[in-house]
């Protein structure tokens, strides 16, 4: 499995993949149409945030996209894995390239606003639950808000 960058054309079909990936933990037509902005990508994220795709012999697995909120703070915006490619540990290799990535870029904690299924896998890669936060556009609907402490705690 190898990390590489998306190229423009392979937009689409990783949005798709976004949706069918929280299609396939359960979301109704609501909270999908809901997100369907956030879980699109655009050509303009090739340039400002770091985006990589999942990669083996198999075909593209899963991708990831990390931003720097502020100098110290870094942010997973997106970690999907193909519904059919999960269990394989293509999200673990992910995450440690979001967790490498950020710390070498200043970030000393990355936070993540989690779907409710996700939020064990990123609490098991050592991401703490901080609060739980409501999306607006869907009141009463709430997604756990983990940090993971990257710095050395003293």
């Amino acid at each position: 499995m190898i990390l590489r960058a998306p190229t423009p054309e392979e937009l689409p079909g990783l949005s798709d993949m976004c949706l069918r990936s929280q299609a396939s933990w359960g979301y109704d037509g609501k909270m999908l149409n809901t997100f369907r902005q956030d879980l699109t990508l655009n050509p303009e994220e090739l340039e400002t945030d770091a985006l990589m795709v999942a990669e083996d012999k198999r075909g593209v697995a899963g991708m990831v996209q990390l931003s720097m909120n502020t100098d110290t703070l870094a942010q997973v915006k997106k970690l999907y894995v193909a519904p059919n490619r999960l269990g394989e540990g293509t999200g673990k290799m992910m995450y440690v390239w979001a967790c490498r990535t950020a710390q070498e870029n200043g970030a000393e904690d990355l936070l993540i606003v989690s779907d409710p299924q996700a939020a064990g896998f990123y609490e098991h890669m050592g991401a703490v639950l901080i609060e739980k936060t409501e999306p607006s556009p869907i009141p009463g609907r709430t997604l756990p808000c983990l940090i993971h402490k990257l710095r050395a705690q003293a």
